[in-house]
């Protein structure tokens, strides 16, 4: 972790309310292989969230605070890959390459893994979505999420509705999430819905 990521990520949450205390939980979205530039579904410039979300991630750490990662972790033939009619191509094929998180993001070792969109006749864009999720974070106490990673007008406001309506709190890193932008614009517009509908957008913005 350098120094600078740390002190870009403590700048970003400077107000007392928003520094991350008992009861909050991080939860970094979808940054995996596929999603990152050379990847089979690449969202732009998309490595540049893992700098601030490591930043974010040493706090929490050092914090003692609860970690969460999601990913996708598809079969083969999922039904969200073209050959199978869907919209998008293959990716994030479970035990595969470009399901791996990459190696520069910085996940400690108790961060707790929770992977979606395992069955072939499902898709699922929230990380809440037919996961033990809403469980997990119930057992640890906790009402508040931060949440960053990929992509902003998919599964990042996906998961941060879903969060919203089973009753956390969630603060949005907006310097460490990226859209997809299929249509230009998409990334900005979601940030203002998540913002619209309850969430608390830091960083607004810098990034979407």
């Amino acid at each position: 972790m350098e120094s600078n990521e740390t002190e870009v990520a403590v700048s970003s949450l400077n107000d007392t309310d928003l520094s991350p205390q008992a009861g909050d939980a991080l939860l970094v979205v979808d940054v995996q292989n596929d999603f990152l530039p050379g990847g089979s579904l690449a969202v732009r410039h998309g490595d540049d969230v893992i700098a601030p979300l490591n930043g974010y991630g040493e706090i929490f750490h050092r914090r003692g605070l609860p970690i969460f990662a999601s990913r996708d972790w598809h079969p083969a033939n999922h039904i969200s890959f073209t050959a199978q009619g869907g919209p998008w191509p293959p990716h994030c094929v479970a035990h595969t390459h470009g399901a791996e998180f990459p190696a520069d993001l910085c996940l400690p070792p108790a961060t707790e893994i929770i992977s979606k969109a395992t069955r072939i006749d499902r898709d699922a864009y929230s990380a809440f979505q037919e996961t033990r999720l809403v469980e997990a974070l119930h057992e640890r106490e906790i009402v508040r999420l931060f949440i960053g990673g990929l992509a902003t007008d998919y599964c990042i406001r996906a998961t941060v509705e879903d969060a919203l309506g089973n009753g956390f709190g969630v603060v949005l890193l907006g310097d460490a999430v990226r859209g997809v932008n299929l249509h230009p614009g998409d990334g900005e517009k979601a940030l203002r819905a998540m913002e619209e509908e309850g969430a608390v957008v830091v960083g607004h913005g810098v990034a979407s």
